[in-house]
C-alpha cells in the first residue's frame, strides 16, 4: 500500500485501468468488402483479409460490433449501406439498422467479468465468429446459411430480418413481460444454437470471459457453410458458385478461371 502512495496520479490511474481494457481485432474473411463498424469504436472499410484494432475502455457497457454490407461513401464519409447502416456515415455514432449479425459485450461487470455474446436479435447478415483471443474461455460461431435458408416473410435485400423487426408485435419482440421462443425464433436457434435468437434467450446465449481478456471478429470464418453448386451447360459459363459468404458476389467459372462478379 505504501508503494502504491508513492505512485503519480497518472500511473495510478493507469495501473487499474490499463490492466483490464480489451483489444478488438476485427478481421473480414468474406470475399468482398464490409464496412465494419462499432459502438464504441466508429467504423471502417475492410476488403478482404484486411483487419482493424479497436482498444476498448475498461467497464465498457452495451457494446456491439457488426458488418455492413454494399455500401457507397463519398469523401466525406457520408453515403449508404444495404445492411447496418448507421446514419449514413462511415464512422458510425448509432447503432446499425437490421438485419446485421451483432457481436455484443461488457467488460469487467459483476465479479470482474466480461459479458460476451452475438445476437440475431436484430437478424443476420454475415456470418461471425466472435472469440477470446486470452483468457481461457469459450468462443462463439454464428457461420449456417441463414441468409440462403430465410424464411420468405423475413427475407430482405442483404440478409434475413428477426420476427420482431418485421412484425413488432409482443409475442416476437418480449415487450410485456416474460416471453419465450416462437417457431420464427427457432428458425435462427437451429441454425446458430449458441446465438441470441429472441430478447430473453439469456440461459443459452451469455457467456463470460475473465475481465481483460482480448477478443477477435471474425466475418466469414473459416467453415462458413456452402450453397450447393450449380451446374450450367455451354461454352462460355461452366459452374455458378452462390456461397453464403459470397454473398452479395457471385463467381463464375470460365474454362478454369474465377471471375467475381459484383
Amino acid at each position: 500500500m505504501g508503494y502504491l502512495a508513492t505512485l503519480p496520479l497518472f500511473l495510478l490511474f493507469s495501473l487499474f485501468t490499463s490492466t483490464h481494457a480489451a483489444t478488438f481485432l476485427i478481421q473480414n474473411n468474406c470475399p468482398y468488402t464490409v464496412w465494419a463498424a462499432a459502438s464504441p469504436g466508429g467504423g471502417r472499410r475492410l476488403d478482404r483479409g484486411q483487419a482493424w484494432t479497436l482498444n476498448v475502455p475498461a467497464g465498457t457497457q452495451m457494446a456491439r460490433i457488426w458488418g455492413r454490407t454494399n455500401c457507397n461513401f463519398d469523401g466525406s464519409g457520408r453515403g449508404h449501406c444495404e445492411t447496418g447502416d448507421c446514419g449514413g456515415v462511415l464512422e458510425c455514432k448509432a447503432w446499425g439498422v437490421p438485419p446485421n449479425t451483432l457481436a455484443e459485450y461488457a467488460l469487467n461487470q459483476f465479479g470482474n467479468m466480461d459479458f460476451i455474446d452475438i445476437s440475431l436479435v436484430d437478424g443476420f447478415n454475415i456470418p461471425m465468429d466472435f472469440s477470446p483471443t486470452t483468457g481461457g474461455c469459450r468462443g462463439i460461431l454464428c457461420t449456417a446459411d441463414i441468409n440462403g435458408q430465410c424464411p420468405n416473410q423475413l427475407r430482405v435485400p442483404g440478409g434475413c430480418n428477426n420476427p420482431c423487426t418485421t412484425f413488432k408485435t409482443v409475442q416476437y419482440c418480449c415487450t410485456n413481460g416474460p416471453c419465450g421462443p416462437t417457431d420464427l425464433s427457432k428458425f435462427f436457434k437451429q441454425r446458430c444454437p449458441d446465438a441470441y435468437s429472441y430478447p430473453q434467450d439469456d440461459p443459452t446465449s451469455t457467456f463470460t470471459c475473465p475481465g481483460g481478456t482480448n477478443y477477435r471478429v471474425v466475418f466469414c470464418p473459416r467453415g462458413s457453410p456452402h450453397f450447393p453448386l450449380e451446374m450450367y451447360e455451354g461454352n462460355d459459363v461452366d459452374v455458378l458458385i452462390d456461397m453464403s459468404c459470397f454473398h452479395p458476389l457471385q463467381a463464375v467459372v470460365r474454362r478454369g478461371t474465377l471471375y467475381m462478379l459484383m
